[in-house]
């Protein structure tokens, strides 16, 4: 199928095959589509609504075009999100990579310039001094000596060169906010995802199943954010060795207070970083809680804590002691090396 017959299908409202769905990825992908075609797939696919065999399909073809993370590393975690919650929060799942780390968690982060909003998980390092562009066996050597690597998503990735146009010219979600974080160059099969709209929760869910992720959690509050959230409960789905349960979680039950999102707002990275540096410090309640609390939910799914409550107390502990702070330093000196 090209690309062509996939944009009369969708508009038809028709669900394309996995098999469709990675013949017209591959087109698109490959530089083989015009930007008014992918522009008009997105859309389209978008308004149809997307099924858990064309996101598959997708992934797939991502997958195999991206450039490996080879390391022999079990349990690996990632705490990519997919951004898009229009809040504008400091970059938590990021922060809580390092806490997650600092406590034994083997973390393969992913992650990109922002989108959306003022300051991605790219961003943030950036701006921290971590350099962006380590090849493939350079990120296997931080995340194997140091217990994490980021993986900058241009670099492993270099066939979304051809959407960055269509996707900045229709402005708009689409398949590829979702499709990054489903796309681990480290294969990581360990993940806390936060997305956007409740609406991705068990679909994505399926996906990972499917792809043979072995522990996932996927967030998402009711207060819109892609994270586990300080002001408001949080809805999850979990999936543990096949079994899948969705329960939801608030932040009395881990001995915080529900608190306002007032002040964890940030228009730059630096103004980002300086947050992440003060919640890691237990210098701010409410950023040191949220980067606690996604950080437990890491060590969680990779084992490392026998329990998501049991994980969010390691992290809390972490926080208080000042060691997501140690391994942030860590990550700036060990990967300038390079």
């Amino acid at each position: 199928m090209n690309i062509q017959e996939g944009i009369s299908k969708v508009v038809s409202n028709q669900d394309l095959q996995k098999q469709e769905m990675s013949s017209v990825m591959f087109e698109i992908l490959e530089g083989k589509a015009t930007d008014a075609q992918i522009g008009a797939f997105l859309i389209a696919l978008s308004m149809k609504g997307e099924t858990v065999e064309e996101v598959i399909g997708a992934v797939e073809v991502m997958r195999e075009l991206s450039a490996k993370v080879k390391t022999d590393l079990t349990h690996l975690v990632d705490t990519c999100g997919t951004g898009g919650s229009g809040i504008g929060i400091f970059n938590v799942s990021t922060a809580s990579a390092f806490v997650a780390s600092q406590c034994g968690a083997k973390v393969a982060k992913h992650g990109n310039r922002s989108a959306t909003r003022s300051s991605g998980s790219a961003d943030l390092l950036e701006q921290a001094g971590v350099p962006l562009t380590l090849k493939p066996t350079e990120v296997a050597d931080c995340i194997k000596n140091i217990g994490l690597g980021f993986m900058f998503a241009p670099a492993h990735h270099s066939a979304m060169k051809h959407v960055v146009g269509p996707r900045k010219e229709i402005a708009q979600k689409s398949i590829f906010n979702v499709l990054g974080p489903l796309t681990n160059p480290a294969s990581a099969k360990r993940q806390v995802m936060g997305v956007y709209d409740k609406k991705w929760m068990k679909p994505i869910t399926n996906v990972l199943k499917e792809l043979g992720s072995e522990h996932t959690m996927i967030v998402h509050s009711k207060d819109g954010l892609d994270e586990i959230s300080i002001a408001s409960p949080t809805l999850v789905v979990e999936m543990k060795d096949g079994d899948i349960s969705e329960y939801t979680i608030n932040p009395e039950d881990f001995n915080f207070i529900t608190s306002s999102l007032n002040g964890l707002q940030v228009n730059s990275p630096e103004e980002s970083l300086n947050l992440v540096k003060l919640g890691l410090a237990d210098k701010h309640p409410e950023a040191s809680s949220m980067i606690s609390m996604a950080a437990g939910a890491a060590l969680y799914v990779s084992e490392v804590s026998s329990s998501l409550e049991a994980g969010i107390r390691l992290a809390n502990e972490c926080v208080k002691d000042g060691g997501g702070i140690e391994k942030l330093n860590q990550l700036v000196e060990y990967s300038s090396k390079f």
